[in-house]
């Protein structure tokens, strides 16, 4: 490394993490306070308004159907980062239960979670969420399983890894000697070297479910009509790109910049 990238690294990282966070704040606020500024109903439909421009109740106008595509963007904002969230909070508490588990057991526990892991990591992520949905189609429910079954694996390796380094750490042996319990060790010396680790996995994990939603969505699988869903507006809208150009672009702007900015706050995170 250049002494130029030297000086340079280090003040590109909070340059980073404040764009990321400045573009997850921008997408919750939209989400949480647009409702609220220009109430709406996101299923309300009107024909006559089919396709027109934007409006002082409909800042982005209408959809095919005569829907505001304003209040159906906020839906979907709540929608999509809420499901992820939720996968991620299930995988990440399995995972770093599971993880800490065959670190410390090792012997028949570690090798059978490790099989599993590695038979689970072999299968295509979208083909697993697909067989979820197929058992329990078009709810929220079968999104939030799916994607916890795939998320899970990641945060097992990194927990296994992380973990059996620090018990074997002077500091863990001499802590054994004194007496401490498991507790004890995974709160003083396990938990604060996987946690920095644990936060970049969780924002990828995030990123990685909306954006798996959203492609579902967008080839007609997942969510269904007329439920409001990133990926289920671009593809109703896509036929009319010409008529409604806005409409058409404020789900994708609006999941770029979503997806941006948490890659952009985990990527920052991992350097």
């Amino acid at each position: 490394m250049s002494t130029a990238e030297l000086y340079t690294q280090p003040a590109r990282l909070p340059v980073a993490r404040s764009l990321g966070a400045a573009l997850v704040i921008l997408v919750a606020a939209v989400a949480l306070i647009g409702p609220l500024l220009i109430p709406g109903d996101p299923l309300a439909q009107s024909l006559l308004k089919a396709l027109s421009g934007p409006e002082a109740t409909a800042p982005l106008g209408y959809d095919h159907l005569g829907r505001s595509v304003f209040h159906r963007l906020c839906a979907a904002l709540m929608l999509s980062p809420l499901i992820a969230l939720a996968a991620v909070l299930t995988a990440g508490a399995a995972g770093l239960i599971l993880g800490t588990l065959s670190a410390a057991m090792g012997g028949w526990v570690d090798t059978a979670l490790t099989t599993l892991a590695d038979a689970l990591l072999a299968l295509p992520g979208l083909l697993l969420v697909l067989i979820v949905l197929a058992m329990v189609p078009g709810t929220a429910t079968g999104f939030w399983i799916g994607l916890s079954l795939v998320l899970w694996v990641e945060f097992y390796r990194l927990t296994r890894a992380a973990t059996r380094e620090v018990l074997v750490s002077p500091s863990v042996e001499a802590a054994r000697l004194l007496g401490f319990r498991a507790p004890y060790i995974f709160r003083t010396h396990v938990w604060p070297e996987i946690a920095p680790l644990m936060l970049t996995t969780a924002a990828f994990g995030i990123a990685t479910a909306i954006m798996a939603i959203a492609a579902l969505g967008f080839v007609h699988v997942g969510m269904r009509a007329p439920t409001p869903e990133l990926g289920l507006m671009m593809v109703e809208l896509l036929p009319y790109w010409r008529e409604a150009p806005l409409a058409l672009l404020s789900p994708v702007i609006a999941t770029f910049a979503l997806l941006l900015g948490l890659t952009l706050l985990a990527g920052s995170r991992e350097t």
